[in-house]
């Protein structure tokens, strides 16, 4: 193995180990640290944690296990996935874990780019945009556990870190990669560990993967990824697959606008049941019943608590964040599980923590990267008889839900 990555959830793992194999990296995706060694082909191990929302104690503790054992598989250079919307808040986790991967790989320079322009995502003079919108004003400032009210990433991350941020703005990012090295350096001789590096093209993230060549620790999103593979000889190709054939469902817990949307579109085109979170938290809807439904339905039936930010609110209101949240993710675990042992073999889901929930409700463990279905997104071999494709909140066309039954059915 030669790149070692550790995602702070499993759709940006996915999205992460997509783009790797895009590149033409033997990348495989494992769910929490192995137990035992990496087959011999991996040449990029992206090891998925849970640990964007949960105690920062914990999160740094989790990913300096996952560097461990990437470090045990002789891996040269380690690279931290988190949200292209830098999902995080004043405490972290993006501050603190960077922090304790830098300490312990004694990295500095370490770059922070979250910008990934294929799904709208670009960082110009340290600030970051949803296509042509501030962050702050994308819709992403209603998310129910990481509202991000600041678009300047130097300011939010400030107070996440012990360290300085610094910045390599856009003028030096077009001059390519030895004009980035120049600027890295500088920026880490005036103090600074963690360096937020502009980036508005595929183009420049490109660039400043060669200028990290030497560099023990990158963060960002997936998008900065992309130079990545041709440090270490790869070159584009074709990611093979075999679809699989099969009853589809598809689950939803994202409440992005993406989503809502592609829930609005298939809705109208498919059979489709929304969770009133109520009842799920009281116990009057139960996951066998639920189960049943989708096994009985034709086409790709959905599944979705996809509520408005306002509702949303009014329940943790009622609630308490931590029990809603908890109750929606077991309530989505135990369907995922229902319907797999009842005979489903494609499963799509949406959403970061739904994503996380489903996945360990079907304890999965190492995850084969198949074709793209959309930016972001690829599709996923779980086991002989699953396929399955993990979407984050905000990725995706309307007809995201079609589009990856028929991809993961190789059609």
């Amino acid at each position: 193995m030669k790149l070692g990555c550790i995602g702070d959830d499993f759709t940006g793992s996915s999205d992460l180990a997509n783009t790797l194999a895009k590149g033409g990296m033997r990348a495989t995706q494992y769910t929490g640290v192995p137990d035992g060694p990496a087959d011999a082909s991996v040449e990029a191990g992206v090891v998925a944690l849970k640990s964007r929302s949960v105690p920062v104690a914990d999160a740094v503790a989790m990913s300096l296990e996952a560097l461990e054992w990437l470090q045990a598989q002789g891996c040269t250079q380690f690279f931290f996935k988190y949200c292209s919307t830098f999902d995080s808040t004043a405490d972290g986790n993006i501050g603190p874990v960077a922090d304790a991967l830098a300490d312990a790989l004694n990295a500095h320079k370490v770059i922070v780019c979250p910008a990934f322009p294929g799904t709208g995502r670009s960082v110009f003079q340290g600030h970051l945009f949803v296509n042509d919108t501030l962050l702050s004003e994308s819709g992403m400032q209603n998310h129910p556990l990481t509202p991000m009210t600041d678009s300047d990433l130097r300011r939010w991350l400030a107070p996440q870190t012990h360290h300085s941020v610094g910045h390599v703005a856009a003028g030096d990012v077009f001059e390519g990669d030895a004009t980035i090295r120049t600027a890295l350096e500088r920026e880490h001789k005036a103090g600074h560990r963690l360096i937020v590096v502009d980036a508005i093209r595929d183009a420049d993230l490109r660039a400043i993967g060669k200028a990290a060549h030497d560099l023990p620790l990158i963060t960002g999103g997936s998008g900065v990824a992309l130079g990545l593979p041709a440090n270490f000889g790869c070159t584009p190709g074709r990611v093979a697959w075999t679809g699989q054939s099969g009853k589809a469902v598809a689950l939803s817990g994202s409440c992005s606008i993406a989503t809502r949307a592609q829930v609005v579109y298939h809705a109208a085109r498919h059979p489709a049941r929304e969770i009133v979170a109520e009842d799920v938290i009281e116990g009057r809807l139960g996951v066998d019943s639920l189960a049943a439904w989708l096994l009985e339905q034709s086409g790709v039936p959905l599944v979705y608590s996809s509520a408005d930010p306002e509702e949303i609110r009014r329940v943790q209101d009622t609630y308490g964040r931590e029990r809603s949240s908890a109750a929606i993710e077991a309530f989505f675990a135990g369907v995922a599980a229902k319907v797999r042992a009842g005979g489903a073999t494609r499963i799509i889901t949406a959403g970061g923590e739904t994503s996380g929930a489903v996945v360990e409700g079907l304890k999965l463990d190492t995850l084969d990267i198949g074709p793209e279905i959309d930016p972001g997104v690829p599709a996923l071999r779980a086991a002989p008889d699953l396929v399955v494709a993990l979407k984050s909140g905000n990725f995706g066309t309307d007809d995201f839900f079609e589009k990856a039954s028929r991809i993961l059915a190789g059609l």
